[in-house]
């Protein structure tokens, strides 16, 4: 197994413990594909949470242009959701996983066809 395979079942693992859900292997690993180099990254790789400029991130490069929502007040109710079901105490936060979490809460496993 490569260094992404590891980190996939990481993020599997997070999904699982931290988060409470069974995750669909498929979905992740295209959405981990989809962060690109940023997951070997240690500060890249995860979702500072309490940085209000990291969560505009995340909804401008994530929410509206990879999946092509819509700006609204939605966006951002749905990042603080999933921030809420992976613990706001949890430190590491994965991009994989909060994007993986996103994409199911809008519906959109089809941008990952």
């Amino acid at each position: 197994m490569g260094k992404r395979d590891d980190l996939i079942a990481q993020y599997a693992e997070d999904l699982r413990n931290k988060c409470g859900m069974e995750p669909d292997m498929d979905l992740l690993t295209k959405v981990t594909i989809g962060c690109g180099p940023a997951i070997y990254d240690a500060d890249a790789s995860t979702v500072a949470a309490t940085q209000e400029g990291e969560l505009e991130t995340v909804k401008n490069n994530f929410l509206i242009k990879k999946l092509g929502l819509s700006d609204g007040p939605a966006l951002s109710e749905a990042i603080d959701a999933v921030i809420e079901t992976y613990g706001r105490s949890e430190r590491n936060k994965y991009r994989a996983v909060v994007y993986y979490m996103l994409t199911k809460h809008f519906g959109k496993e089809s941008v990952y066809g």
